[in-house]
């Protein structure tokens, strides 16, 4: 599978790459013939295919040899400005506080907490204790050490945690493999002993039932779409455990959740277009499960359920004429009528500006979030009044930069404070208390409780973040965030990085990470454009960016780098590209559409071979998919536009740059036969003779390796591949690490 070594004219040996044998496999729909002459690496279990993988590890290993110190030097940087030994901000629960610790040398979080006290003072209960990094406290205690559950394992994540009311039991969910199925524990929390009860192959989400009796959990079917809620009642064989709810529509996706008051469950039925919400109450013997919204509605929607003023209301966010969503009341003894029948009560107006992302409730307050100018925001509302002329006018928070992201990082029913977690490109993580607004305090009140500390001498000043905006092709205006150096000079020099995304209205908000500073530091002009597909400028620009016009998501991402070519910043040679999963589709597709543009492109998990995958229904997450990029199934028109962009099936004889397919063996929702049939089809047809490589971690899932240090390697790695390939390895005079 591999080829003897050339050598180069000093006699060095030059590293070949591994050749993949062709197989000719046949794929027809729609009278159209596609042969596959690498389906046969969809194979996980052949000793060849993971031979084969071994060796385009080799392969990339040699090529890329020459980067490993400026890989360890980008590692280091991380690894020196993250406070290594660290804790989180402890959140109120019940009568506790729950917070993690993370200790230098050790991969992963120690999950702990502390008794809460109760004075009568509500603000004061709800402030969290002071703890220091490294430093225990009294009556601390040790729910789940990360590093202990791991240790002898390849891998290492938490799907999901829940506590009985009471506090005594502990359920924990645990991946040690990287497939995204959890093995489910319970311990007594008393005693410190597991309960013989242990359920596996579930998916994300535990949660205790109030009293405490029942644990309720997801399963998913065999295309790894979650389609079951089961409730395991404590002490019995979990064979016997409970059916609650089973979704049989392959295209909808199955979730659940408690209640803000705990009253209900809440069943959450959907796809991108539309949902169905159902209801179980857990004060009702006969265990009745009602339906807010039938699907054959077609709205998209949330709902919950609470009470105001004692009476049975639910909150609907749902986009009932409302493209950009609203949020209206619903009397819950309505809910039999025709939809057309029933009298919901306006709560928050539509408005073409702003995006309505979800309403939540506390036992005094609504909580609303909202997206306005492509920045999240937070709103509350005291909950008398609501969805009549006395309803009080909503309160944000006011924060002082023009690109940030605030949003809700939590909440307890019966608390006088919400948590919000804020950030902007180079302002650390922090984490406020806002104090919900009264008649005395009518404004609310911000309460610091952490910024998350950046070592290594950071000074965010020396960078700058700035709003610009791109012109499409059909003349809409792409926003971006530019990020850079403030020694980068305006000279047309620079090196520049593109990154995007596009995809299920994710929107790509400001957020500060440490290892980009690396880039910045090396004179890199970082632009995030936020192109049609995502959510930034309501639904509309996500509807501009999904199946049949989804070619904007790429044209967009390509008129961005145009922008920056010509911004005078950088150097168009000197431009490089980065995205992953739906995003490294979208570095397929623009390195087929302009590979002359970009120096180097890395598509990490990149989801490169759509139509194969969605066309088999019985692929992980496959039927999920249709809402998002069409059904090629039974749509000739969807399956020939896929066909199109596809990047898989249109490669053709053009010189790519360099190009790295970043992927992970146990990937689930990426499948890693997808980039490793790219990269072969990719060294097929390149005219050029830069290199094309695949980096695949053979422990790894959709996110790559588990451990906290592994994961800074590999943002080590792709980093330094960009570097490289633009030319800007050397730090600038005064930047880096102090």
């Amino acid at each position: 599978m591999t080829s003897t070594p050339l050598q180069d004219s000093t006699g060095t040996a030059v590293p070949v790459p591994p050749v993949a044998k062709k197989i000719p496999t046949e794929r027809t729909h729609h009278g159209e013939t596609f042969v596959d002459n690498y389906e046969w690496l969809r194979d996980k279990e052949s000793p060849e295919v993971v031979e084969h993988l071994h060796a385009e590890n080799a392969y990339q290993e040699a090529v890329t040899a020459h980067q490993e110190p400026l890989r360890e030097a980008i590692f280091q940087e991380i690894k020196g400005r993250t406070q290594e030994t660290d804790l989180s901000v402890p959140h109120r629960k019940d009568g506790w506080w729950y917070f993690s610790r993370s200790a230098k040398g050790k991969e992963y979080g120690i999950h702990c907490r502390v008794k809460a006290q109760d004075t009568g003072d509500k603000v004061a209960d709800w402030t969290p204790p002071a703890v220091e990094p490294g430093v225990g406290i009294p009556g601390e205690e040790i729910l789940l050490d990360g590093n202990v559950e791991a240790e002898g394992k390849p891998f290492f994540s938490v799907g999901g945690t829940a506590v009985t009311v009471d506090g005594n039991l502990y359920a924990y969910a645990v991946d040690n493999s990287g497939d995204e199925r959890f093995t489910l524990r319970i311990k007594d929390l008393r005693t410190g002993e597991l309960l013989p009860d242990v359920i596996e192959n579930i998916f994300y989400g535990v949660a205790f039932s109030p009293d405490g009796t029942r644990l309720f959990y997801t399963v998913v079917d065999e295309s790894w779409r979650p389609y079951q809620v089961k409730a395991h009642v404590l002490g019995t064989p979990v064979a016997e455990d409970e059916v609650v709810y089973q979704e049989d529509d392959p295209a909808m996706w199955l979730g659940f959740e408690l209640s803000a008051d705990r009253r209900h469950l809440v069943l959450g039925i959907g796809c991108s277009e539309y949902s169905e919400t159902r209801l179980l109450r857990f004060d009702d013997p006969s265990g009745t499960i009602t339906t807010v919204i039938s699907r054959d509605e077609r709205i998209l929607y949330e709902a919950e359920p609470f009470l105001l003023d004692g009476q049975e209301r639910i909150l609907l966010t749902h986009n009932r004429g409302a493209i950009n969503s609203m949020v209206s009341l619903a009397d819950p003894a309505g809910l039999h009528k025709p939809l057309g029948e029933q009298a919901w009560q306006t709560v928050v107006e539509h408005s073409r500006d702003v995006r309505v992302n979800g309403a939540g409730v506390t036992a005094t307050h609504l909580i609303v979030s909202i997206r306005k100018d492509t920045i999240e925001r937070v709103q509350v509302m005291g909950l008398a009044g609501l969805g009549t002329p006395a309803q009080q006018a909503p309160v944000e928070p006011a924060f002082d930069e023009e690109l940030y992201t605030a949003g809700v990082g939590g909440s307890d029913y019966d608390a006088p404070v919400i948590r919000l977690g804020y950030t902007s490109y180079f302002t650390p993580s922090r984490i406020y208390d806002f104090v919900l607004p009264t008649p005395e305090q009518p404004a609310g009140e911000l309460l610091l409780r952490k910024e998350s500390p950046v070592l290594g001498g950071y000074d965010g000043s020396d960078y700058v973040a700035a709003r610009e905006w791109a012109t499409a092709g059909d003349g809409t205006r792409i926003p971006l965030s530019v990020l850079r150096h403030k020694a980068v000079k305006q000279d047309s020099t620079a090196a520049g990085l593109v990154y995007g995304y596009g995809s299920y209205e994710m929107s790509m908000d400001p957020g500060f990470g440490i290892a980009r500073l690396s880039l910045l530091d090396r004179g890199v002009v970082f632009v995030i454009a936020h192109i049609r597909g995502g959510g930034e400028l309501g639904r509309h620009w996500y509807e501009d960016g999904k199946k049949l016009t989804k070619k904007n998501t790429f044209t967009d991402f390509v008129d961005a780098t145009d922008w920056l070519a010509a911004s005078g910043w950088v150097d168009p040679s000197r431009i490089a590209a980065l995205g992953g999963s739906a995003g490294g589709l979208l570095m397929g597709a623009v390195a087929n559409m302009a590979p002359e543009k970009f120096a180097a492109i890395v598509a990490q998990v990149p989801f490169v071979d759509p139509l194969t995958s969605i066309l088999d229904p019985d692929l992980p997450l496959s039927a999920l998919e249709w809402e998002e990029w069409g059904n090629p199934i039974t749509d000739p028109q969807a399956y020939a536009y896929m066909k199109s962009y596809s990047p898989y099936e249109n490669v053709r004889e053009v010189a790519y740059p360099k190009i790295a397919a970043v992927t992970s063996f146990n990937d689930t929702r990426v499948l890693y036969v997808e980039p490793a049939k790219w990269v072969q089809e990719l060294r097929n047809k390149t005219t050029g003779s830069e290199p094309i490589v695949m980096k695949i971690e053979m422990d790894g899932g959709h996110g790559g390796a588990s451990g906290r240090y592994v994961q800074w390697r590999e943002r080590a790695w792709d980093y330094a591949f960009i570097a490289d390939a633009l030319g800007a390895t050397e730090l600038l005079p005064g930047a880096g690490v102090k």
